[in-house]
């Protein structure tokens, strides 16, 4: 018989939404070596709350979720924030987004330089406020968990996705684990089988060149080999405590899925008539059996009695990808490398979304439930009641302190915790301290939201199209999708809940957005598409984008579908040539639409060209020819600014004799080019 240590298992879908603790050290009796628990946060990616039977789903089949909840506590109010890499960062350093300040998903990004400003120099004039950036990785001055278990003498371990750094000094080694299976940039692998770094066409993806993940045979599973790896991991360290940092790629895109367990789900329906999509019920089996396989090798190496589990997701349930009228279903033609991924999500779930987060409203990157409500699964045998359910608010903020008190280690000194140790909550011998849980989103539609007891608070910072109220107040026991905006009706407690805010924001130094001095309300830049800011963006004009001044470019932020900047100012004889210095860290596919002189409206056909901006942090230089015929009056260039920002330091047209227009952004004092 093994001498029996404890183990601490997270094994998680994300989570968000906590409320703000000051530094607090956590003090537990002293624990000899062969006492220290082992840990493991084993985290699932775009997991909704309602994406496992024990959660309500009737089409996805998760009996090892199931077998789970059985041992542990579900907890049915665990938060996440809206988008993965704040999750992540709160998980690793037990602070809010809003102190870290991690706040947007772009871990896939190049840092910015040390000297940068925290918010961007100018913003469009048709925008009232200027909005902080998201820091693109972790803090190395944070004191992260695997740093604080790694010097108490645990070996630690990182496998999967990171989404916290792009280049290697923001990897996980510089942030305390000595062994690291990951690959960069990082927000979804570029292929869930081997060989990882080409699309399922064969066509390489210019994606996770860097980063410690190898390939394995021809059609290796991803989520097979992490758990392969993982499980090494923990054989080679059953002896002696280990931090395993078990962080899957699943359920994110694209969406690569096992054929023979998608064709049976294609054939079943759900009773409830809400979540059919068989790509992503053969993806969540696949995780399923991933954490069956964990489960059994705790049982096998006799350490599950000494083990506390946690199973956790980094946001809500995807509802926006692959629907109609998205990019992915309208702009991808043949050629593309993402053409047979495109036909292949067609054939299989049409052009409905990943998941269905029903009852809760909406999904990933909103601020609503659906969007940061998040499965949270604790086992901890003898302390933890098997089977049990706690509707104590709770969030990422709350890993780091639970699972140091866990192992009898006191929290780093000078290094600040928002959250609050989950343990007297576990063993059902006391409740949470604090007064509310707080999620600072300050992106796509910004807005900070509170939660207290059956109480919420959205607080925007802005009117936006879609959401035109500023504060709206919710009760959740009574309204869980968040129908009833009661905030007129009640304006006492919207009184006391953003008394709340403002204190929450002075407590974490929440960089609140600012007003834009160059604010025109008359401008209809960005949305309609009169110039905004003509010293940014040079007579272009920016539709569903806007454009940020960055050193030595412009940056295309997407505000909607298919952005794009126009000009009516290339009046050139055909054919054109682009000439275009660009980079993105996502890529994807950009496109020259023209029409002439003479054509009132844009073809609805014909008169357009395609090109590829690979993924990457450098400069890439793109050539495109345009079989203009005739004389251009107006001319759009499309860039794959949806779902990740793309740089662009240069536009450059010209006819066949060298005359044209040109865009220098790279310049000190920008001018257009003749």
């Amino acid at each position: 018989m093994k001498t029996q240590r404890l183990t601490i298992i997270w094994f998680g879908v994300l989570i968000a939404g906590m409320s703000v603790t000051t530094a607090m050290t956590v003090c537990a009796a002293d624990a000899s070596p062969a006492a220290q628990p082992n840990i493991v946060l084993f985290l699932v990616d775009d997991m909704g709350w309602m994406d496992s039977t024990p959660y309500g789903s009737k089409y996805y089949e998760t009996p090892n979720m199931k077998r789970l909840q059985q041992q542990s506590m579900r907890f049915t109010n665990a938060y996440a924030v809206p988008l993965c890499s704040p999750t992540r960062a709160s998980i690793l350093s037990g602070q809010y987004s809003s102190r870290h300040r991690v706040t947007s998903a772009s871990g896939h990004q190049p840092a910015a330089p040390a000297d940068a400003s925290a918010y961007p120099a100018r913003a469009p004039a048709n925008r009232p406020l200027i909005y902080a950036n998201s820091k693109n990785n972790l803090d190395l001055n944070l004191i992260s968990l695997a740093e604080a278990l790694r010097g108490a003498g645990y070996r630690t371990g990182h496998f999967g996705k990171w989404h916290l750094g792009l280049s290697q000094e923001h990897w996980p080694e510089q942030h305390g684990f000595e062994v690291a299976f990951h690959a960069e940039p990082s927000p979804g692998p570029a292929s869930y089988f081997s060989p990882y770094g080409v699309h399922a066409n064969g066509v390489p993806s210019g994606r996770h060149h860097v980063g410690t993940i190898t390939d394995g045979p021809a059609g290796e599973y991803i989520t097979d080999r992490l758990t392969d790896e993982a499980i090494r991991f923990v054989e080679s360290h059953q002896n002696e405590p280990f931090f395993l940092n078990f962080w899957h790629f699943a359920v994110h895109g694209p969406w690569g899925h096992k054929e023979e367990y998608t064709k049976r789900f294609a054939e079943k329906t759900d009773p409830r008539g809400r979540q059919n999509n068989p790509i992503m019920a053969s993806m969540l089996k696949s995780v399923d059996e991933s954490l069956g396989r964990v489960l059994d090798t705790f049982d096998e190496l006799e350490l599950t009695d000494n083990t506390l589990f946690i199973f956790y997701s980094d946001n809500g349930g995807n509802t926006h990808s692959n629907v109609p009228g998205s990019r992915q279903m309208k702009n991808i033609k043949p050629g593309h490398p993402k053409w047979d991924f495109v036909q292949d999500w067609k054939k299989w779930a049409g052009e409905q979304p990943p998941t269905n987060n029903a009852p809760l409203r909406e999904g990933k990157g909103k601020i609503y439930e659906g969007g940061q409500r998040v499965p949270l699964m604790v086992r901890l045998p003898g302390q933890v009641q098997p089977g049990s359910t706690s509707d104590a608010i709770v969030g990422p903020i709350d890993l780091y302190p639970t699972i140091l008190q866990v192992a009898g280690l006191k929290q780093p000194e000078g290094h600040i915790v928002d959250g609050e140790s989950l343990l007297p909550v576990l063993k059902q011998t006391g409740r949470l301290k604090r007064q509310a849980y707080f999620t600072w989103f300050p992106h796509l539609i910004p807005a900070v939201s509170v939660r207290q007891g059956d109480w919420k608070l959205i607080r925007r910072f802005e009117p936006h199209p879609q959401y035109p109220a500023v504060r709206e107040l919710y009760n959740l026991t009574d309204d869980i999708g968040e129908t009833q905006n009661l905030a007129n009706a009640m304006p006492q407690k919207v009184e006391e809940l953003d008394g709340l805010i403002d204190q929450f924001i002075r407590d974490t130094g929440a960089l609140a957005p600012k007003p834009n001095p160059d604010f025109n309300a008359d401008s209809k830049a960005g949305s309609t598409g009169t110039p905004a800011s003509s010293d940014i963006t040079l007579g272009l004009v920016a539709r569903n984008c806007e454009l940020v001044k960055t050193d030595g470019a412009i940056r295309v932020v997407g505000r909607g579908r298919q952005p794009f900047l126009g000009t009516a100012q290339v009046k050139s004889d055909g054919p054109l040539t682009l000439r275009l210095r660009a980079r993105s860290a996502t890529g994807g596919e950009g496109r020259i639409q023209w029409k002439t002189a003479g054509q009132e409206t844009f073809p609805e056909s014909g008169q357009m060209v395609r090109f590829d901006l690979s993924a990457g942090a450098s400069w890439q230089d793109i050539t495109v020819q345009i079989p203009v015929n005739g004389r251009t009056s107006v001319v759009r260039l499309y860039l794959p600014a949806e779902e990740s920002v793309v740089d662009v330091q240069s536009i450059d047209f010209r006819d066949k004799s060298g005359r044209g227009k040109s865009w220098d952004f790279s310049a000190q004092t920008m001018q257009p080019q003749p």
